[in-house]
């Protein structure tokens, strides 16, 4: 075994730099691999190139399990935006407001809706926010407080899901990883034993009940609802429009154009994988057909039923399947180039020299906690839970094997720390996408709920430390409980009524 020393961290270390340097994930990926194929041809650069094509990016999408993953991501992307111009996860969300009475009810059934609408973290915005802006303003809750809560139902819920494009994404990632240490774990039963551990995902989840439940606001948010209810006192009107899907502003739109295609999902994918579980077990190939046969299926029915209620032609309906495949396009070509990366550093032997270096200096159960703080910062700074996962994914794994570090928590802590920084990241998608559909000033909305997820940061760092001593699932119920009174200790001392 050719033992390249220090060269051997030089790619990944490079497209953590890139990544955060330039914010682009694409171009980080690529040149962190390229770097990686120059060294392994002795700093030649024709053989680097076309090795790098041939024996890395050419392999991995030939790799069968790869080719699936794509077929599967794209399928999905197709799915949503079907069911987007359906309307009738509008139409879901619409039923969800007949309850509202109150302010605390409004915030209540903004959480419900965003957790409902799961199967995508963008959609969730564009959707909830518009319905729910009139329903806070009449309710006189400012918009950081939208802001807040559709953020916090976005990528904490989809990141939940194993069925959806996220929990694809994330099991491409490990099984590639999970080859490249001789691993014969299947990512789909890991990614379960990983969801108690998902601390950051569950913390946030829970905040926003709990806060609700003392009916108090503090720091920029008590600033922001405080100025709010100021400006309605003097008599200030927001005037501004709203805008909408056009599916979401018609008001005939059935509650099945939702309700049908979801069950028809559920019930597919959950049919799929009680049959393997019971007869040849749950390997990687079942969990992605059966994804594949049920999200192909609820598309289909989603298409009859726009025909049959909308009159919209099977034509148009597939016409809008493609273009929702289109914007997968960039998140498969994440995908590729960190199997390439992946690739290029196993040859590199870059997990093996991380361990060596580390293995002496820290206990292996701080792994987790240290792998929170850098996923957090990083995808703070870059704004890219995606590129934070990649990245991580190919250099954590290894090192873990090696220090013998808990895997399925050094994993955990991966997901959770990308998903904190993303969530507080004034440069992610999501992030603005909630300021959106709010129609909140974006500064406002990141300034606003950052005092509130680093509650949930802070607990989850907290969690990870103690998990990797422990590991134990129940340590998310005591995170709860923790979180529980930290609020109700920040509220008491820093939090005023409002009339929210």
């Amino acid at each position: 075994m050719h033992d390249y020393g220090f060269l051997s961290i030089l790619p990944a270390a490079l497209s953590i730099f890139l990544a955060i340097y330039t914010r682009n994930v694409i171009v980080s990926l690529s040149i962190g691999s390229l770097l990686g194929a120059i060294i392994l041809a002795n700093f030649n650069p024709f053989f680097a190139v076309v090795d790098l094509v041939e024996q890395h990016l050419f392999a991995q999408l030939s790799n069968g399990a790869n080719s699936q993953v794509l077929i599967v991501s794209l399928v999905i992307g197709g799915f949503i935006a079907l069911l987007e111009k359906s309307g009738g996860a509008a139409s879901f969300s619409s039923l969800v407001t007949r309850f509202v009475s109150n302010p605390v009810r409004g915030q209540t059934a903004a959480w419900l809706a965003g957790i409902a609408i799961f199967f995508t973290d963008s959609g969730n915005a564009l959707i909830v926010g518009p319905l729910f802006r009139p329903i806070f303003k009449k309710l006189k809750i400012c918009k950081e407080k939208l802001a807040y809560i559709i953020d916090t139902t976005a990528a904490p819920v989809s990141i939940l899901v194993p069925f959806i494009g996220w929990g694809v994404y994330i099991m491409s990632l490990m099984e590639n990883a999970f080859q490249d240490i001789g691993s014969t774990d299947q990512p789909f039963q890991v990614l379960l034993e990983i969801w108690p551990y998902q601390f950051y995902a569950l913390l946030s989840l829970f905040a926003i009940p709990m806060l609700l439940s003392t009916r108090k606001d503090f720091g920029p948010m008590l600033k922001a609802q405080q100025k709010y209810d100021q400006a309605m006192q003097e008599g200030a009107d927001d005037k501004e429009s709203i805008p909408s899907d056009p599916a979401l502003v018609q008001q005939n739109i059935k509650l099945s154009t939702f309700l049908l295609p979801i069950s028809v999902l559920l019930f597919s994918v959950s049919g799929f994988l009680i049959f393997f579980a019971f007869t040849e077990g749950v390997g990687g190939v079942h969990v992605r057909s059966g994804i594949f046969i049920s999200y192909l299926l609820a598309s289909i029915t989603c298409a009859f039923i726009m025909k049959r209620n909308q009159d919209i032609s099977f034509a148009e309906s597939l016409t809008q399947f493609f273009k929702g495949m289109e914007k997968l396009v960039y998140i498969c070509s994440i995908l590729v180039l960190a199997w390439t990366l992946g690739s290029v550093c196993k040859d590199l032997h870059t997990g093996n020299y991380l361990a060596g270096l580390i293995g002496g200096t820290i206990s292996p159960s701080l792994l987790p906690a240290m792998v929170f703080i850098l996923g957090a910062l990083m995808s703070f700074a870059t704004g890219s839970s995606y590129g934070t996962f990649a990245i991580l994914m190919i250099i954590v794994v290894p090192v873990a094997d090696t220090l013998g570090a808990p895997m399925v928590i050094t994993i955990a802590a991966v997901l959770s720390g990308g998903l904190f920084g993303d969530h507080t990241s004034p440069i992610s998608d999501t992030t603005a996408l909630a300021s959106m559909g709010s129609g909140c000033q974006h500064i406002d909305h990141v300034s606003t709920q950052l005092s509130y997820a680093l509650i949930s940061g802070a607990m989850a760092l907290f969690g990870f430390v103690l998990a990797g001593y422990f590991q134990q699932p129940m340590i998310v119920v005591g995170l709860l409980a923790m979180q529980f009174v930290v609020i109700r200790i920040s509220i008491n001392l820093f939090g005023k009524r409002t009339s929210a």
